[in-house]
């Protein structure tokens, strides 16, 4: 009698109910039940209502702050660990803390190599994630994991555009390979933006490094929180003969006065993931969903076929 793979079961932490639903639904199931009981100062406790014994499982959640966020996957974690779950994979479609990848001034933490640390302490066994911060936060784990792109989704819907005279921008010098790897997968050019901080979401002074005049730019980025930087680095290539520009950007945090700024700037287009739940309060960004990038993914660790195909550019 031929063995047949059990499915694995889904579930995921509160504020990414949305998109673990989207999920399950492209991956041809449900979500699992799971229920959290909370007390009157805030804390909180994960049941799962079903049994997970010897189980393949994935948890599925963002840990953009609150640092609840991360709390709940770390507590879901633990308790499938205590109830004998067999493989117990961490879906973080946006890793948040990733700012916090070095130290790059004395008496600072790394954020992102304690956060792996707690992953792998809590349980996971396997860690899937989407365009991290910094590439080398991969080597902060010891467990497997699976960093897929973005631009699996971001580029199919450049090529529909066909826009003319296409040049891809970074607006950091931190961002050039990122760039560099799009140029070259939509054959065209590239410019950087060099920016420098007074302090974190501050930029005292932009320069730009290439010519854009008469181009459709897009910039792109693992990331806008305050918009400061995309839109400081649209207005000054409009300001330098850009016919458009446009970005791109894998997660969406969109803080503080993001949505002012990027009504007032010369941005076209934003066009972001459902990785972090958001409320669109601009008709100039879109989202396009993850789910199905990560359900494909989510398969093919089930039945061990090669994901190579959604690492590269």
């Amino acid at each position: 009698m031929a063995y047949q793979r059990p499915e694995p079961k889904i579930f995921a932490c509160t504020q990414s109910t949305d998109l673990a639903e989207k999920i399950a639904k492209a991956y041809g199931t449900h979500l699992g039940k799971v229920q959290f009981s909370r007390y009157s100062d805030g804390e909180f406790q994960p049941s799962f209502e079903e049994s997970i014994r010897g189980a393949r499982i994935f948890i599925i959640g963002s840990t953009n702050p609150s640092s609840e966020n991360l709390m709940e996957m770390l507590l879901m974690l633990d308790a499938a660990k205590r109830a004998s779950a067999r493989h117990i994979t961490a879906v973080i479609p946006y890793f948040g803390w990733a700012r916090q990848d070095r130290k790059d001034k004395p008496r600072v933490p790394i954020a992102a190599k304690l956060i792996a640390k707690m992953l792998e302490t809590a349980g996971a066994t396997r860690i899937i994630t989407m365009d991290l911060h910094a590439d080398q936060i991969q080597g902060f784990f010891e467990k497997p994991v699976d960093h897929l792109f973005a631009s699996t989704l971001f580029l199919p819907y450049l090529k529909k555009l066909n826009l003319e005279n296409l040049t891809i921008a970074s607006p950091d010098m931190g961002g050039s390979k990122r760039a560099y790897a799009y140029s070259k997968a939509l054959d065209c050019d590239v410019v950087i933006c060099y920016k420098q901080r007074a302090m974190a979401n501050v930029i005292s002074h932009m320069e730009l490094i290439g010519d854009v005049k008469g181009k459709n730019v897009v910039l792109v980025d693992d990331m806008v929180d305050t918009a400061g930087t995309l839109t400081k680095a649209a207005d000054l290539m409009m300001e330098r003969g850009a016919i458009s520009v446009r970005a791109i950007t894998t997660h969406g945090l969109l803080s503080g006065d993001a949505y002012e700024k990027i009504e007032k700037s010369q941005l076209k287009e934003l066009i972001i993931t459902d990785s972090i739940p958001i409320e669109i309060k601009s008709d100039k960004v879109r989202v396009i969903s993850c789910a199905d990038l990560f359900a494909d993914v989510m398969h093919r660790v089930q039945h061990n076929t090669s994901i190579s195909s959604k690492f590269l550019m």
